[in-house]
């Protein structure tokens, strides 16, 4: 732990919106962890029209800022609300950003200012890598940038972005990313490799747990469905990064030998009619369930429940990628038999064969496969899942990433460049 008690300014432009919210739970995660800590921990974040929550939340203050003079144009803004599909930015989050990120920096340069920061740290490096990078230099103090996956994936495809990505890496005492594939990109974006970090999220331990047999019928129950029901689960947004349509192919192929299993999609997005669509054209529309955004309460009893997790994450069109998603920490840490693509940082939590299977991304054949071997070796889902829950909840825990972090602030503070 450091030495010192710090008070840490974070800039977002996503963040639960209320509780239960599953807007980027892992924001405020690293925010209430870090916080655990000891140190003093203020987020400020757009006001978004649907944000609930208080001043002070589980240790961390947050401070919502107008967007823009309507509220209601704010939900343009972060939030998932800036891409369509992850793929692209949307109209209005073009139209609102001159006056989003001019409210961003005042909104930072505010807070500070009033509780004397130490160190201010910036999610994602677009958009907030820009006007958290000006008031750094301001109020000369040090400034990390941590990375997420859209962000640098926006700074890839959108030149005037990956201008400013370029200046507020340049501006940066530090980088982090959360997979080894996202710091290469930003390296060759312009973050210096000498001081760009892998700092993996976490998993809390006691959330995600295996569940028992009643709880297991209890879940099932909640889609009408007899407590024996294989179940596989897909969780995230429905957008063409996660490979829903990858899952929904594969299931198809396994169907007729599985002819009681079903399939939970959990997560909302704009790709639900297509993935509705996809499943009638297969003949399975009756047994894919959309399960719509699942409550944070609720969710992890729906993750310990399901037989197999499956995470077919890939490159979309586009070129996006996820980093490390969450929902797969979720699921190794709730003792699930995980199918994974192997891309981005997936190999950093699932090892092949020993606390999951991975295989290669937009393979629905590949997939099948080895869901049709896991369906029939139940003993070998077992294995997989106890050996995947004593692997993660070792290696990748929300408070040694609080650490981890605690660290690259104190190397920002004993090595920054501010001038």
């Amino acid at each position: 732990m450091s030495a010192e008690r710090l008070r840490v300014v974070m800039l977002t432009s996503s963040y639960p919106l209320f509780a239960g919210d599953m807007t980027a739970p892992f924001i405020e995660e690293i925010a209430i962890a870090v916080a655990a800590r000891g140190h003093e921990v203020h987020v400020v974040l757009p006001n978004h029209p649907r944000l609930n929550r208080s001043d002070m939340d589980k240790g961390v203050h947050l401070h919502p800022f107008a967007v823009a003079p309507r509220r209601s144009w704010g939900a343009a803004w972060g939030y998932a609300g800036s891409l369509a599909g992850d793929v692209a930015l949307t109209k209005g989050a073009i139209a609102v950003a001159p006056l989003a990120l001019a409210s961003a920096a005042r909104a930072l340069n505010w807070v500070m200012r009033a509780v004397s920061a130490d160190v201010v740290q910036a999610h994602w490096v677009i958009p907030n890598g820009p006007p958290a990078a000006l008031i750094a230099r301001r109020r000369r103090v040090p400034l990390v940038i941590s990375l997420h996956g859209s962000d640098v994936f926006v700074a890839e495809q959108v030149r005037l972005a990956r201008g400013a990505a370029r200046w507020a890496f340049g501006a940066a005492d530090a980088v982090t990313a959360c997979s080894g594939d996202l710091a290469d990109r930003a390296v060759r974006l312009g973050a210096d490799a000498g001081r760009t970090t892998v700092v993996p999220y976490g998993v809390h331990a006691d959330q995600f747990t295996p569940v028992d047999d009643a709880t297991r019928a209890a879940v099932r129950g909640w889609y009408g469905l007899p407590p024996e029901t294989p179940l596989l689960l897909c969780a995230g947004r429905l957008v063409y990064k996660k490979g829903f349509a990858v899952a929904v192919d594969a299931f198809a192929r396994i169907a007729a030998a599985q002819p009681a299993a079903r399939l939970v999609i959990a997560g909302d997005g704009p790709l639900e009619s297509d993935l509705r669509a996809q499943a009638a054209r297969l003949g399975i529309a009756e047994r894919v369930i959309f399960a719509g955004r699942v409550d944070r309460a609720r969710h992890p009893l729906l993750v310990g429940a399901c037989d197999v997790y499956l995470l077919p994450s890939v490159h979309d069109h586009r070129g996006n990628v996820d980093g490390l998603p969450n929902a797969l920490l979720d699921a190794l840490a709730a003792g699930c038999a995980v199918i994974a693509s192997d891309v981005a940082g997936v190999g950093l939590a699932v090892r092949d064969g020993e606390t999951g299977v991975l295989v290669p991304e937009q393979r629905a054949d590949a997939l099948a496969d080895a869901l049709r071997a896991l369906l029939n070796d139940p003993a070998r889902c077992t294995r997989l899942g106890a050996a995947a829950r004593a692997d993660v909840t070792s290696r990748l825990t929300w408070e040694r990433t609080a650490a981890a972090f605690e660290r690259v602030y104190d190397d920002a503070r004993s090595g920054n460049r501010m001038s």
